[in-house]
């Protein structure tokens, strides 16, 4: 169990790291791409996010 939660806190030290990346990089940039999020409905948004978590899921798989 241990285990399992310190390989949970590492991936979402590792998230967080990756997420800061961009803002760090070009704030002005990460302004504009929020911005425009904004703009998109909420079913965009949601296609979006399912995209990204079977992306991360198929990433998962062919790592395991």
């Amino acid at each position: 169990m241990i285990h399992i939660v310190s390989d949970l806190g590492a991936a979402l030290a590792l998230v967080f790291v990756l997420e800061g990346i961009f803002p760090f990089l070009s704030p002005g940039g990460t302004k504009r791409a929020l911005a425009r999020i904004l703009s998109f409905g909420d079913r965009e948004v949601r296609i979006a996010g399912l995209g990204s978590m079977l992306i991360g899921v198929l990433l998962l798989f062919l790592i395991n």
